[in-house]
């Protein structure tokens, strides 16, 4: 699976720009991805915050991600600009029947496939070898594009889940 995502990220944007990442419990079909992808672009071109232009960014990876991106440099994401990002979530939500706020599923690339894992379970795939510490890790938990760029796909152990990996193992 090829997970160089970052070639998609605008340069444009600041490396403090604020990011949000929501993923669907499953992948999206190609007709839905496009879209996904057309509800994105107006989004993106009508967000307003206090009634200024956002320089805002939104895509889909991975057929299941969406990722949001504000650049706050020149206009600053208040409360009710965040508040419509999240009902553009909920809208694809119920459009397409899925899942977008579930953060008890944890998403790992297992046999070049994303795989969901109820968090849950996370002691059992351990337990039996479905992943390991090196197993990469979707951390959804990002809130900047530098962070995207460089700690979203990453080995578990260099996540938060490392600690709750190693008490697993330890027990």
């Amino acid at each position: 699976m090829d997970t160089l995502f970052q070639q998609h990220i605008p340069a444009g944007f600041h490396p403090a720009s604020k990011v949000w990442i929501y993923q669907s419990s499953r992948l999206f079909s190609i007709p839905e991805a496009l879209e996904i992808e057309a509800l994105m672009e107006d989004f993106v071109a009508n967000w307003k915050s206090h009634g200024s232009d956002v320089k805002g960014y939104a895509n889909l990876f991975f057929g299941q991600f969406i990722v949001i991106m504000a650049d706050e440099t020149s206009t600053t994401v208040g409360g009710c600009s965040t508040d419509s990002s999240v009902r553009l979530i909920k809208e694809i939500e119920t459009l397409f029947k899925v899942n977008m706020f579930d953060r008890q599923s944890l998403a790992f690339i297992i046999k070049d496939k994303v795989q969901l894992l109820p968090l849950a379970q996370l002691n059992y795939a351990l337990e039996n070898s479905f992943i390991t510490l090196d197993t990469l890790y979707f951390n959804n938990l990002v809130a900047t594009k530098e962070a995207l760029l460089d700690k979203w796909i990453v080995p578990a152990k260099d996540t938060w889940l490392a600690t709750r990996i190693a008490t697993a193992q330890t027990a």
